[in-house]
């Protein structure tokens, strides 16, 4: 391991434990060199599939583009990151529990909406209002009427008031 202060390749392991969440091996670091120590982090890679774009692209995946379009369709709604990030989590850990070695932008497009779906109706109309790429105001609407009429029979989750409780007049 190069180290990152004087760029020497001799250094020698002085502890190695178990990262935070489990999932990566921490080592503390000595270099002969300079002296210096610095943290190593060992973990497995990831096997995330490649995304096939709509124009024939295929690019890695990326869960920063997630969260970022997450976070555009969500500004200024009641969300926390935290919900963002537990959003893109379960979008992560499904694809790689699915093995595939490619998922479609739709398929993942698809994922994001659903979630949205079920958290937050402005979030939902906000991300599909950018990802169908609506035509005119007849589809947006026509959209719109879909979420109305599932949100009426029940077929989706209902939205309560921000703090939770009912406030008495």
């Amino acid at each position: 391991m190069r180290c990152p202060f004087c760029h020497d390749l001799e250094n020698r392991v002085v502890d190695s434990r178990l990262g935070k969440e489990g999932d990566a091996i921490r080592r503390r670091r000595h270099c002969e060199r300079c002296g210096r120590r610095f943290t190593t982090y060992e973990r497995v890679e990831d096997a995330l599939p490649m995304v096939a774009k709509k124009d024939g692209r295929r690019e890695p995946f990326e869960r920063g583009k997630i969260v970022n379009g997450l976070k555009r369709a969500c500004e200024k709604r009641p969300i926390s990151v935290d919900t963002i990030e537990g959003i893109a989590d379960t979008i992560e850990r499904q694809l790689q529990e699915g093995g595939d070695r490619e998922v479609t932008s739709q398929a993942l497009g698809e994922a994001v909406m659903g979630a949205l779906h079920d958290l937050d109706a402005v979030a939902y109309v906000r991300f599909a209002s950018v990802y169908r790429s609506f035509r005119d105001v007849h589809e947006f609407m026509r959209e719109l009427e879909d979420l109305i009429a599932k949100r009426r029979t029940g077929s989706g989750r209902r939205q309560g008031r921000r703090g939770g409780k009912r406030r008495s007049a």
